[in-house]
């Protein structure tokens, strides 16, 4: 039996994805913090802002759990298959 190929992520893939981040969301703050409109509509920009960071992170973590849900279900599975093919012995007679 093959087992799955777990991809691992690269030290720089995870420094770009960091740094990708950061940009974008400093880039945010920033157009909220110049943008020629009052006070208000800014504290509503901003708090927007933040609501659509906090459900990035929220869904990413959601996504990540419902994989890793189905990596575990997989391995047991495997694992009963394993158990079944070992116990069984193709030369085996019943009733002797």
């Amino acid at each position: 039996m093959t087992k799955p190929i777990q991809q691992q992520t690269t030290a720089a893939y995870a420094a770009q994805a960091a740094i990708s981040f950061a940009v974008a969301l400093g880039a945010m703050v920033v157009g909220v913090a110049y943008l020629p409109v009052g006070g208000w509509e800014r504290a509503f920009l901003g708090v927007g802002l933040l609501y659509v960071v906090t459900a990035a992170f929220t869904l990413a973590k959601v996504v990540r759990d419902r994989q890793e849900v189905g990596q575990v279900v997989s391995r047991v599975d495997q694992a009963r298959l394993d158990k079944l093919l070992a116990e069984h012995d193709p030369f085996k007679v019943e009733g002797i």
